[in-house]
């Protein structure tokens, strides 16, 4: 038993001098800017967040009864998650264009309304899961008011 407790001993000798455990070690402040899978702030012209905004837009223009397409005029604050691919919460606005649903034109060449009885800018929170390797798009989230 008595060689157990001078090992026992031997190793709490050694893990003492070796281990640094002074009041600053755990006062020291972490960079809290470094939070794996936190959403970060992003700019909003990024092209990833472009695009989708864009998809947001075709989801709530698939979702509406509107004979005119909208499509995206402003950005206004962007966030990114990395899960699983990348998750866009965005908050934009979106204008109706002048372009009818039956055309199907490029959003791209859409106008949008200057007639003031037609026109309409709606305020929209979307959250877009992009999975880039797959090249697949999914919006669970679209609020419009």
């Amino acid at each position: 038993m008595q060689p157990a407790w001078a090992l026992l001993a031997f190793c709490s000798l050694v893990l003492s001098t070796t281990v640094d455990l002074s009041p600053d070690f755990c006062s020291q402040t972490f960079n809290s800017d470094l939070k794996p899978g936190f959403p970060q702030t992003i700019k909003t012209n990024d092209p990833g967040v472009l695009k989708a905004a864009r998809h947001g837009v075709e989801r709530f223009n698939n979702c509406t009864n509107d004979i005119f397409l909208f499509k995206e005029s402003h950005v206004t604050r962007a966030l990114v998650q990395i899960v699983k691919g990348l998750k866009y919460m965005l908050d934009m606005e979106i204008g109706r264009t002048t372009c009818k649903k039956t055309k199907q034109p490029s959003l791209d060449n859409c106008d949008f309304q200057t007639n003031h009885t037609l026109k309409l800018t709606l305020c929209c929170y979307s959250e877009v899961w992009v999975i880039p390797w797959l090249q697949k798009f999914k919006v669970p989230i679209l609020h419009c008011h």
